[in-house]
Order: structure tokens, then sequence, then C-alpha cells
């Protein structure tokens, strides 16, 4: 995580456009837990990891997506999509990524279902542990509040 502030912070302070990538949930073995980020620069730098490597290309094209106009994304990749096995992963489990324009922080933090456009990626009712990281982590901690 101290990566991707780290980066998002010299972005920012060169004015580039950036993309940030939010793992919100996962089912079965998977690489990276609820919170895990990845950041990338419109000029195509790549900070932290969402997925150990497992489907990172495929978040940067959705990034880059996001950054040409198109609206924030929430994207599942599994073994059960038969895409997943041609980006790559491996590990048997299941995750769903949210990629959204980022903009530098204000302090004010944006509700959830606000970031959404109206949909809402976690239950804010869950007693499941990752479901309540993956609601700490995108809906409500500011980023950087936590290091997944």
């Amino acid at each position: 995580m101290r990566e991707v502030l780290a980066s998002l912070t010299v972005w920012g302070e060169r004015g580039d456009r950036i993309a940030l990538a939010t793992v919100t949930g996962v089912s079965r073995s998977a690489p990276r837990p609820p919170g895990a980020k990845m950041a990338i620069s419109a000029r195509g730098e790549i900070a932290g990891s969402v997925s150990g490597g497992c489907v990172e290309g495929a978040v940067v094209e959705i990034a880059e997506r996001v950054l040409a106009g198109e609206p924030p994304s929430l994207t599942h990749f599994g073994i059960a999509d038969a895409a997943a096995w041609d980006i790559g992963l491996p590990c048997g489990g299941e995750i769903d990524v949210w990629v959204q324009e980022h903009v530098p922080a204000t302090g004010e933090v944006i509700p959830c279902q606000q970031q959404l456009g109206g949909r809402q990626v976690c239950d804010p009712t869950s007693s499941r542990p990752d479901q309540r990281r993956a609601r700490e982590a995108l809906c409500s901690a500011p980023i950087g509040s936590a290091d997944p």
C-alpha cells in the first residue's frame, strides 16, 4: 500500500490522471485480500497489485477505458469465467475489482452508493469478515488509512 500511496503522490503532483483499482471481494483462494489496490497512471505506470500478477493486464485495460471517459467498472474475475483462463487466474479463486478514476483526497468521504452510481458492491450489514474489510476499504476509509 505504501508503494501505491507514494505513486499517487508523485503522479498527482505531476498532474497525471490516475485510475485506482480495488479488490472488493474474494472467493476461495485469492492472492490478494479485499482492499488491495493498484494504481495506473495515464502514462501507463503501475503501482501495487490486485491479484499478484494474475489479472493485472485486464485491469490496466479497464483503467485505460475509465481514464478515456468510460464510467467506473466493477469486474468479476474467476474460474467460472472463460476469460479468466485467458488472462490467467490460475489460483482457482474469484475476485471482484472496482476501477475508478482517482481524485486526490479533499478530506471528504464519498458514500459507497454514490461511488458506485447507486449500486452497492458490499453489504453494509454483513457480518462476514471479507465483506466488512471490503466495505471499510472501499466505502468508508480514506485511501491509506489501512494497509491491507
